[in-house]
């Protein structure tokens, strides 16, 4: 029962659910990515990335100084569960749909790439 509170609990944060969705529809991001898709400071997005690693949603990988993170592999059933969810309802929820144009921009219009 824990862990399933646990794991509905994680998404129940507007920004952590946004933040579940982007890496749905783009696989890994690096933290840069992150930020500047979500207009929002660096410790509030790298505060919700580790309540999601904790809660085992997402796994991280460092390269140099950056940390990239994707959705966990070896997420429970509940969980592949509620992402197919999600999946399925994301292009209704504005914001999810603003996060992506916004990310896709930024990747397009990166000159000199800081994080890749």
């Amino acid at each position: 029962m824990q862990h399933l509170a646990q794991t509905l609990k994680a998404l129940s944060d507007p920004i952590r659910l946004r933040i579940i969705l982007l890496l749905q529809a783009e696989g890994e991001l690096c933290v840069c990515d992150l930020i500047e898709a979500l207009k929002l400071p660096q410790s509030t997005v790298s505060r919700h990335l580790a309540y999601l690693k904790h809660s085992c949603w997402v796994d991280t990988r460092r390269e140099g100084v950056w940390m990239y993170y994707t959705l966990s592999q070896e997420s429970c059933i509940i969980c592949k569960e509620l992402l197919q969810t999600l999946k399925q309802h994301a292009s209704t929820l504005p914001e999810a749909t603003s996060d992506h144009n916004t990310l896709v921009a930024i990747q397009q219009n990166k000159d000199n790439p800081t994080c890749h």
